[in-house]
């Protein structure tokens, strides 16, 4: 079906008579006129009839091209039937741990040791990337947790606002239950049944307001799952002449885990991480209200062409004729 968006501006059709009406020729003093003799040797001279003939044709282009204009201006859509989307997906937010005990470099990635938020936004970039129909937020968390960004479909913004992450940008130590808590906060408003929360971190809790083992009783008083996620190397990784212990506490993330019925997983490599891509893949997508859609074509440019083309024979013809 054809539609205009603004289809008002049709009123502006007659603008030009009115202008012309209004706008009166300013009249000027009648001189005597010249008597030339031997008028008829002048053959080469234009007839009037000829140059009210492309006076006329001025008109008519003129006319076709105003017409055109303001049928491009009132932007014609093509608008089809509509379509019912249904809307299926989770909502998942991801905990991503900022602090400095991040910054130990303990994690290969090919054939480089990498720090730990080099290697988590390595292996949650992937994840992100593969979310396709459900919406992603993002908290950062160090000393204190924030909102990155919101639960949304936009998958491009929560991967660039995880690459702009830096170490310290929340502060040095580490508060994972504030991070829940914040999490908790944001996921209970959409009012869907079922939640999923990953953290994402060495597992260490040094800053926070709330208790890690009472955000996760929270969490699943609200039927949130909180699948946590380990960085960092074993207990005792050989780097060369040096050995590092690692301050991975996988007890406490074990214990959120199963607090609130999920799942805990070790992100050593990429192959390790696609357990929680099966294991999420199996959680039962939340049906939306279905959302209306009505596809629509732009039009304008086919009108906005034949203006173009009209008047610009209008302008030459005028020139041509000195009319």
């Amino acid at each position: 079906m054809l539609e205009f968006e603004w289809a008002w501006l049709f009123l502006l059709l007659p603008l030009p008579l009115l202008l012309r009406f209004l706008l009166k020729p300013i009249k000027q003093q009648k001189e005597q006129a010249l008597k030339v003799p031997f008028l008829g040797d002048f053959k080469d001279a234009p007839s009037s009839s000829k140059a009210n003939n492309f006076s006329w044709w001025v008109v008519v282009f003129s006319t076709i091209g105003w017409l055109a204009f303001i049928t491009a201006v009132a932007r014609p859509v093509m608008v089809g039937e509509n379509i019912s989307l249904p809307v299926k997906g989770r909502d998942i937010m991801m905990a991503i741990d900022l602090s400095g005990s991040m910054r130990e470099e303990d994690y290969r990635v090919g054939n480089q040791w990498v720090d730990r938020l080099t290697a988590t936004k390595f292996v949650a970039s992937e994840f992100i990337q593969r979310r396709k129909g459900d919406r992603i937020g993002l908290i950062l968390f160090g000393d204190q947790a924030y909102l990155q960004t919101p639960l949304t479909f936009d998958r491009q913004t929560v991967l660039k606002m995880l690459n702009e992450s830096a170490l310290g940008l929340a502060g040095q130590k580490t508060a994972i239950g504030d991070a829940i808590g914040l999490a908790v906060k944001r996921l209970r408003k959409q009012g869907d049944s079922e939640h999923v929360l990953i953290l994402l971190t060495d597992g260490e809790n040094t800053a926070g307001t709330v208790g890690v083992y009472e955000a996760a009783e929270i969490a699943a008083q609200q039927n949130i799952k909180i699948y946590t996620v380990g960085i960092g190397s074993d207990s005792q990784q050989n780097r060369g002449f040096f050995q590092t212990a690692s301050a991975l506490d996988e007890r406490t993330l074990k214990k959120i885990a199963k607090m609130t019925k999920a799942k805990y997983f070790r992100a050593r490599d990429t192959q390790e991480f696609q357990r929680i891509y099966k294991e999420l893949d199996r959680l039962e997508p939340i049906v939306r209200d279905q959302e209306e859609w009505r596809p629509r074509t732009d039009l304008f440019y086919w009108p906005l062409s034949i203006a173009l083309f009209f008047l610009s024979l209008a302008i030459v013809l005028r020139y041509r004729s000195g009319v």
